[in-house]
C-alpha cells in the first residue's frame, strides 16, 4: 500500500489531502487553509504560498498520523498552453504491444514544437491509425505494419514550474508529480459515456475558471480565463457599499431570504450601522455577474471550434454552488444538457468535502491510480497505461535531453518498478471518523 498526498494550489484556499491507495484510495487525512500570496491562479509571492500549503498539508498529517514527504501538485492551466503533435512508427513485428505505442507517442512529442520557454507537462493521445484503419482508441494488440498516432500536449512555463518547486520545497515537500488542474477536475468528476461523446468541463473557482474538453475519451482543448465568484463578491461590496466579508457572507447565503425580504447590511467604514436593502436588489446584482461569468465560458468553448460536437457542459467548483446556476446556464449555453458535478465519493472522506470546490483535489488522489486514460505521458516523462501502471521497460525514449532536463526525479525509477509502487506497512491509527471529528473540531 502507498501513500499518496495531493496538494490543491488554489486562488482562495489551499487542499491537501492524504490516502492510502491500493485497489481504490482510502482518504486519511485533510487539511485546509487560506490561500495566500496566489491571484487569478499564478503565484505572486512563494514564502506566503509555501506557508499556505505547509499549515494545510501539517493538518492532514496530523489526522492522518504519517509524514509523506512526496505531493501530486495540481498546476494551473493559466500557466499553461496546448499543441497537437504526429507520430508514425513502423511495426516490424506485426503486432502491436504497450512498447509500440509508447514509441509513438515518443515520436510524436520529438515531432512537436515547443517554445524555449515552455516544458511538456502532459501528453495524452487522442487518435490512432492502424496501416490505413482509422480511429482507432486503443491499438494494443492489433496486427499492423504501421502505427500513427496524434496526441494532445499540454505545456507549462518553466519559470511556473521552477515557482512551484521552489514553494514545495520551502514548505518541506518535493513533487512526485504535477498535474493539470483542469484534468485532475474531470477526472474527479466526469463519466466515461461524457468523456466518449464530447463533453465541455469548466471548474469555476473564486477568480479563475479552468475550461477541459474531452472528446472519444481523450482531452482535446484547455482552456483559462480569470473570472470567479469572488467577483461577484466585488460587485455586492462596491454596490452596497459593505465590506468584502459581509458581501461574501451575503453571497452565500442569499438564496435563503425571499424576495420580497429586506434585509440589513453594514456599511464599510461605519459598520456599527446598517442600511435596509431589499433581497431582490441584491439578487439583481448577483444574476447580472453569473450571467456575464457563463457568457464568457460560452464564448471560451465556441472559441476552442468544438462546441458542436459536444453532447453536454458540466460545472463543477465553488461558483456552482450558487442557487439556480443550472437553471441559468441552459439558456446561454445554447439549451445544452447542463449537468453541476460533485466529485466521486472516496472511502474515509468527510461529507463537507464532497463539495464541487474540492473537485480538483480529489482528482490529484485519483490520478495516483493510473487508471484515468488509457496512455499518457506524465510530467516526469512516463509512460503510463491505465491496463498496466507498470513503467514499460527497454523502449527506446527518442526525446532529446533538453526535453527532459527540467523533470527529471530525484529518485530514478528502474526498469522494473511500477509507477504505483505497493509497499506493505501496518499502522496503529485513531479511526478515521474521530480524526475528522477532531480536526473539525479544532478548526472551527
Amino acid at each position: 500500500m502507498k501513500t499518496i498526498l495531493g496538494i490543491d494550489i488554489g486562488s482562495s484556499k489551499t487542499v491537501a489531502i492524504i490516502a492510502d491507495i491500493d485497489e481504490e484510495p482510502i482518504v486519511t487525512g485533510v487539511g485546509i487553509s487560506k490561500s495566500k500570496g496566489i491571484r487569478k491562479g499564478t503565484i505572486t509571492n512563494i514564502d506566503q504560498a509555501a506557508n499556505s500549503i505547509k499549515q494545510a498539508v501539517t493538518d492532514a498529517k496530523r489526522i492522518a498520523g504519517t509524514n509523506v514527504t512526496k505531493a501530486i501538485v495540481s498546476i494551473s492551466t493559466a500557466y499553461t498552453k496546448s499543441t497537437k503533435s504526429y507520430g508514425i512508427v513502423n511495426i516490424p513485428s506485426n503486432e502491436i504491444t504497450i512498447a509500440e505505442i509508447n514509441r509513438a507517442i515518443q515520436t510524436a512529442l520529438y515531432n512537436a514544437t515547443i517554445p524555449n520557454d515552455y516544458v511538456i507537462l502532459q501528453a495524452i493521445p487522442y487518435d490512432f491509425k492502424v496501416d490505413d484503419i482509422t480511429e482507432i482508441e486503443d491499438p494494443e494488440g492489433m496486427s499492423g505494419s504501421r502505427l500513427e498516432v496524434s496526441i494532445h500536449i499540454i505545456i507549462a512555463q518553466k519559470s511556473a514550474i521552477e515557482n512551484i518547486k521552489k514553494m514545495l520545497k520551502i514548505a518541506g515537500l518535493s513533487i512526485e508529480n504535477i498535474v493539470l488542474s483542469s484534468f485532475a477536475s474531470a477526472i474527479a468528476t466526469l463519466n466515461e459515456d461524457e468523456k466518449e461523446q464530447g463533453v465541455a468541463l469548466v471548474d469555476i473557482g473564486a477568480t479563475t475558471s479552468d475550461l477541459i474538453i474531452f472528446k472519444d475519451n481523450a482531452v482535446r482543448w484547455t482552456e483559462f480565463v480569470g473570472v470567479g465568484s469572488h467577483h461577484i463578491t466585488n460587485d455586492l461590496a462596491m454596490a452596497l457599499h459593505t465590506p468584502i466579508s459581509n458581501s461574501e457572507d451575503i453571497k452565500l447565503h442569499i438564496s435563503k431570504f425571499d424576495d420580497d425580504e429586506i434585509i440589513d447590511i453594514p456599511l464599510i467604514g461605519d459598520e456599527e450601522n446598517s442600511q435596509p436593502v431589499n433581497v431582490v436588489t441584491i439578487k439583481e446584482i448577483m444574476y447580472a455577474r453569473i450571467n456575464e461569468t457563463l457568457m464568457i465560458l460560452n464564448k471560451l468553448i465556441e472559441k476552442s471550434g468544438m462546441k458542436e460536437k459536444l453532447t453536454g457542459i458540466v460545472l463543477t467548483g465553488g461558483f456552482t454552488n450558487l442557487d439556480n446556476l443550472r437553471e441559468i446556464a441552459i439558456p446561454i449555453f445554447g439549451n445544452m444538457s447542463v449537468r453541476i458535478a460533485k466529485p466521486k465519493e472516496l472511502e474515509g472522506l468527510f461529507d463537507n468535502l464532497k463539495a464541487p470546490e474540492f473537485s480538483t483535489a480529489i482528482g490529484l488522489i485519483v490520478y495516483a491510480l493510473g487508471k484515468h486514460s488509457s496512455y499518457e505521458i506524465d510530467s516526469n516523462k512516463k509512460f503510463r497505461s491505465k491496463y498496466s501502471i507498470e513503467e514499460v521497460s527497454n523502449t527506446e525514449n527518442i526525446i532529446n535531453d533538453n526535453l527532459n532536463e527540467n523533470f527529471e526525479t530525484e529518485e530514478k525509477i528502474s526498469e522494473k518498478e511500477q509507477i504505483v509502487s505497493i509497499t506493505d506497512k501496518e499502522t496503529e491509527k485513531v479511526s478515521i471518523s474521530q480524526k475528522f471529528s477532531m480536526w473539525f473540531k479544532n478548526l472551527f
